[in-house]
């Protein structure tokens, strides 16, 4: 069969393609070529400015620079086809590269395309720069607007009161704004610690010492050259000792960053599900579109159970990325070459999910009505802020007279927590000040967000 939607092997490139197709340019085979070659020309462009190389007067920056600013699939096909024959994915990119050249009048300098580098220099900064780019432009963005979007549904519901569940069980009201500025809090945090971790890269040769670089040209300053060239050509740190490949650390902990808001997103994803489950909100119904196959009447909260899915696909994935990629043996083995090709597929699930999240929070209908209702039948939570009132008036054992009173009853009216307001022998000013209590009006402080 032909490669297309319905006959991927998995729904990445199948399924769900037309939603992750932004990712497709970094993450794709042809993706990943487009990199290697970018870094290659920068790096031939850096040996020019350095001096290292002079280039014919009729050989301009810019029209190096093209050939991969111009990539095209053509140019990737053309790639794969020498390496069915080498063998060797970096070497077919560098004889493409050499073809290029000849046909820009500078066949002389083809020798330096890749001089002095094992092709782990080249993918070493090839994978960390679509990384980098991927996160930037296409997930950070859509992150921060589902960041931003909670923050206008906190805000919109600041100061509407709820009643609390701890351990599933009634407990002190709050309010529908504040346990969504938990969310709020939570992936902001995390995501300053995601944009605080180095884009790292490894640059220094076969074994990490520049021997090739350092034995043709000794008088070089090659770690200077590495360091700045990473840094200000690519925006990357290079990391100053290494094997034949790139630690892995910085990207492992991006890894593990990343999974730890995914992690927060799960907690968001079942609480909304339950919200809804408890009819606190309700979700709008789009014309055609069917909850289930048998019962007419159902909405369910899909999007907020397909972004779980995916968001657990995702920290199961980066789970292993993070634990595999940072061990290999002595210098170098092969193991991290087809595990690193795969760090896109978590962030897909990732992307995805992010997509459910934002489609499903848009969904939600606020029905206070519920959320009243079972303030209404749970006067009982009222109980914790009468007896630190009684403790605050030096009132004998209050929490054990509300204990008892509480504490095991099937309900317990207002009616009956004002009976037991009115047998306490207190003066009729405390009296009032319990009485003004009720579950709508018991939220604490009021946060200013």
């Amino acid at each position: 069969m032909e490669l297309n939607a319905l006959t991927a092997i998995g729904p990445i490139d199948g399924r769900y393609r037309s939603q992750l197709e932004t990712l497709a340019l970094y993450f794709s085979e042809y993706g990943l070529i487009k990199y290697r070659v970018r870094v290659e020309v920068e790096y031939f462009l850096y040996l020019a400015e350095k001096k290292i190389i002079k280039l014919p007067s009729s050989v301009k920056p810019a029209k190096l620079k093209n050939i991969y600013l111009d990539f095209s699939e053509a140019d990737a096909n053309i790639i794969k086809q020498t390496e069915r024959i080498t063998n060797h994915d970096v070497k077919a990119v560098e004889y493409f590269l050499k073809e290029k050249l000849s046909a820009l009048g500078a066949g002389e300098l083809t020798e330096w395309v890749h001089f002095g580098l094992t092709s782990q220099d080249i993918n070493n900064t090839a994978v960390p720069l679509l990384w980098k780019e991927a996160l930037e432009e296409a997930y950070l963005p859509l992150l921060l607007n589902m960041h931003l979007h909670l923050y206008q549904l906190a805000q919109e519901w600041k100061g509407i009161p709820m009643l609390a569940r701890t351990h599933g069980q009634p407990a002190s009201p709050t309010t529908l704004g504040k346990e969504w500025m938990v969310f709020v809090e939570r992936i902001e945090g995390q995501i300053d610690q995601l944009l605080n971790i180095p884009f790292a890269a490894k640059f220094g040769g076969a074994t990490g010492n520049f021997n090739a670089h350092k034995i043709a040209f000794p008088d070089v300053d090659w770690v200077k050259f590495g360091n700045d060239f990473l840094e200000k050509k690519l925006g990357l740190e290079r990391m100053q000792y290494t094997t034949q490949i790139e630690h892995y650390d910085s990207l492992a902990a991006q890894f593990d960053a990343l999974k730890r808001i995914n992690t927060i997103l799960i907690d968001l994803c079942r609480d909304a599900w339950q919200y809804i489950s408890m009819e606190y909100f309700k979700q709008k119904v789009k014309t055609g579109e069917i909850g289930s196959s048998a019962m007419p009447h159902k909405v369910n909260p899909i999007d907020f159970e397909n972004a779980e899915g995916n968001l657990g696909i995702a920290n199961a994935l980066f789970e292993h990325l993070s634990a595999k990629l940072p061990i290999s043996r002595l210098q170098r083995d092969l193991t991290d070459s087809t595990v690193l090709r795969n760090i896109g597929i978590p962030l897909s699930h990732s992307f995805l999910a992010l997509k459910s999240l934002e489609k499903g929070l848009g969904k939600l209908l606020l029905n206070q009505q519920k959320m009243e209702e079972d303030l209404d039948r749970n006067w009982v939570v009222v109980a914790e802020a009468i007896q630190t009132i009684l403790r605050r008036e030096n009132y004998p054992q209050p929490y054990e007279a509300l204990k008892d009173l509480t504490r095991g009853k099937t309900s317990i009216t207002k009616d009956d927590i004002h009976s037991f307001i009115d047998s306490l022998i207190i003066n009729t000013k405390i009296k009032k000040e319990l009485k003004a209590i009720t579950p709508h009006n018991y939220t604490g402080v009021d946060f200013d967000f």
